[in-house]
C-alpha cells in the first residue's frame, strides 16, 4: 500500500512539473501588502491585474485604518481606498509583464475617525487626492517588490496630523498646506 501511495505522488508531482514547464504564460495577478503600513497605523492590501498586450496594468488597494501600530496616539479608525493604473515605460519584458519603471495616475479617498490632541473629540478625517507616481516593480519566481513615489493635489477635511494613510499632506520646511499630497511606499507581494 505504501508503494502504490508513493508511485501516485511520484507520478503526480512529474505531471504536476511538467504541466508547469510547458505552461508559457507570464504570471499576470499580484497580492501585496505595503510593507510599513503597520508601522503607521494601518494594513493596506492590493490586487494588481497586468494587460501584457498594452504594457498596463490596474491596481486597487484597500485599507483598514486601525489595524497597526497608531504612531500618533490618536486612535485611528476607519479606511482607505486608491485605484491607480500603471503604464509601464522602460525596462518592461512581456514575458513578467509586472515588472519594469512604471508612471501611475492614481486617486485615493481617506474616511477615518480620531481622538483629537486638543479636544479629545472624536474628529472625522475625509479626504482625497489625485496623485501622479514614479515606480519600479521587480519580479523574481513568484515573488514581488513595488516602490514608489509621487505627489500631487488633495481636497477635503484634512486630519490634524496631514496623515492620511495613503497619503501625507505637505509639512516640509516650517510651511503646511493641505492641498498637497506626498506618496511613497513598498509593497511586497505573490506573484501568480
Amino acid at each position: 500500500m505504501r508503494q502504490k501511495i508513493l508511485k501516485f505522488t511520484a507520478i503526480a508531482l512529474f505531471l504536476f512539473t511538467f504541466t508547469c514547464a510547458e505552461a508559457k504564460e507570464p504570471y499576470k495577478n499580484t497580492v501585496k501588502l505595503t510593507f510599513l503600513s503597520w508601522t503607521s497605523g494601518s494594513t493596506k492590501i492590493s490586487y494588481e491585474r497586468a494587460f501584457a498586450d498594452i504594457r498596463q496594468s490596474a491596481e486597487l488597494c484597500g485599507s483598514i485604518i486601525g489595524a497597526g501600530y497608531d504612531k500618533y496616539n490618536n486612535d485611528p479608525l476607519g479606511f482607505t481606498v486608491r485605484y491607480g493604473h500603471k503604464f509601464f515605460v522602460a525596462g518592461y519584458n512581456p514575458e513578467k509583464p509586472l515588472m519594469g519603471f512604471y508612471l501611475r495616475p492614481e486617486a485615493i479617498y481617506s474616511h477615518y475617525n480620531y481622538t483629537h490632541s486638543v479636544t479629545g473629540a472624536r474628529t472625522p478625517a475625509m479626504m482625497g487626492s489625485l496623485l501622479g507616481t514614479f515606480g519600479y516593480q521587480y519580479c523574481i519566481g513568484h515573488f514581488i517588490a513595488d516602490a514608489w513615489v509621487g505627489g500631487g493635489y488633495a481636497f477635503g477635511t484634512p486630519a490634524e496630523t496631514g496623515y492620511h494613510h495613503g497619503f501625507q499632506l505637505w509639512n516640509w520646511f516650517g510651511t503646511k498646506n493641505n492641498n498637497i499630497a506626498l506618496s511613497f511606499s513598498i509593497r511586497l507581494g505573490f506573484v501568480w
